[in-house]
């Protein structure tokens, strides 16, 4: 197993982020925590590949994680989960698998465009609900504290 392809992999994903988080004005403070959500997601989809040969899988497992990281972090930090979770989402977008899609398109390949083009959709539904997931849990937490908190007070 070639650990370097990994390390570089994870340091191209580090620095996909980092590039993103400059784009969005990221204040320097939460440079790093956002930059490194795109680490975490990559380094997840990698993991991943050690239990599934399935990109969509893969994909969507790194897609709950890095919200999970997103949510925990908004709190902690006190901003929003969208600063950490689009930049950390950055690694996870399928350009190569719609590059391909195209490319099928244009050269009037229609088997294959149709086949590729049903695994681009399918990883993009993975990245969305695998977003959706941890994101509806963490506002129903929410939701349930605020009412606990409101039949508290007197």
């Amino acid at each position: 197993m070639d650990y370097t392809k990994f390390l570089m992999q994870l340091a191209t994903a580090f620095l996909g982020s980092l590039g993103f988080a400059m784009l969005f004005h990221v204040r320097r403070e939460k440079l790093l925590l956002a930059s490194l959500g795109g680490l975490v997601a990559w380094g997840v989809y990698l993991l991943m590949g050690l239990v599934s040969d399935q990109d969509v899988v893969r994909y969507f497992a790194a897609s709950v994680v890095i919200t999970v990281y997103a949510e925990v972090l908004a709190r902690v930090v006190k901003c929003p989960a969208t600063l950490f979770l689009v930049t950390a989402a950055v690694p996870l977008i399928p350009g190569g698998s719609l590059y391909h899609t195209m490319e099928y398109f244009m050269e009037n390949d229609l088997g294959a465009f149709s086949h590729q083009a049903l695994n681009t959709v399918l990883l993009a539904v993975a990245i969305a609900v695998g977003m959706l997931f941890p994101t509806s849990i963490f506002q129903l937490i929410r939701r349930s504290q605020a009412l606990v908190a409101k039949k508290e007070t007197p």
